[in-house]
């Protein structure tokens, strides 16, 4: 079964892959007062609905980096009906390599949601959206975050998971901090706010499959997404957190 397949049914019907919801997630946007013709990177940006938005309401030029090149087609489409042609520069490529090829210093904005894995972890991050963004500009970073101390069983659910994977909230805003990034904003998902992205997530996946019993991957997909449902259920709901971190360079 190919992960990008399963990702992309799981999230066909969320407007963003992350339980913040939209009003918390574009305040936090717009307090990083983006302006005409700012230049803003999205890193993991998948179908690109945040950049499509901030070109929409702003006028922004946006880079969009993404692997998976079926999420890029998706947000191109979607693009050609909502922005000028040329808003968006889109990038399929591993980020650990594409950042290379980027000039230092040239955004106002650094977005990664939910997809610091791809360039190492949080720190790793932060520090190359500290690079790329100039003195003064902005950092968003969505990222999950312990609410307790993670069970053993738990942590071997998740495919055998480390603690150190996660921080609790306070210690990922400081860890933007002991980089010298000044915090300006924080929200976390609430109960309610991870209810409708799981939820979402999972009934997705069943419906797919009732929808396209012929597909060879459904049993697959089906005992993925009910071993998924479980495990959040028992252990997730209570234990990982998701915050989005605004920062100041």
């Amino acid at each position: 079964m190919d992960r990008n397949k399963f990702s992309s049914i799981a999230h066909r019907n969320h407007a963003f892959a992350n339980p913040i919801s939209e009003a918390k997630l574009m305040k936090m946007v717009g307090l990083a007062c983006p302006k005409a013709n700012d230049k803003v990177i999205d890193i993991g940006a998948g179908k690109c609905e945040l950049l499509i938005r901030l070109a929409e309401n702003y006028q922004v030029k946006g880079t969009a980096i993404e692997l998976y090149d079926g999420a890029m087609e998706e947000a191109k489409r979607t693009a050609a009906g909502r922005i000028p042609d040329g808003s968006i520069d889109y990038i399929v490529e591993d980020a650990g390599i594409a950042v290379k090829g980027l000039e230092l210093g040239s955004f106002d904005l650094g977005v990664c949601i939910g997809s610091t894995h791809a360039l190492g972890g949080l720190e790793v991050t932060l520090r190359t959206l500290k690079d790329l963004v100039k003195k003064n500009g902005y950092i968003l970073v969505g990222e999950g975050y312990w609410k307790q101390t993670p069970s053993s069983d738990y942590l071997e659910a998740l495919g055998g998971a480390d603690e150190s994977e996660c921080k609790s909230h306070a210690d990922t805003v400081m860890a933007g901090e002991e980089l010298g990034l000044i915090p300006i904003w924080s929200y976390v998902a609430s109960d309610e706010e991870w209810d409708d992205y799981e939820w979402l997530y999972s009934s997705s996946i069943e419906n797919y499959g009732l929808e396209n019993p012929d597909d060879p991957d459904v049993d697959a997909m089906l005992e993925r997404i009910r071993s998924w449902r479980r495990t959040y259920l028992k252990w997730g709901r209570d234990t990982l957190g998701f915050g989005l971190y605004l920062y100041r360079t």
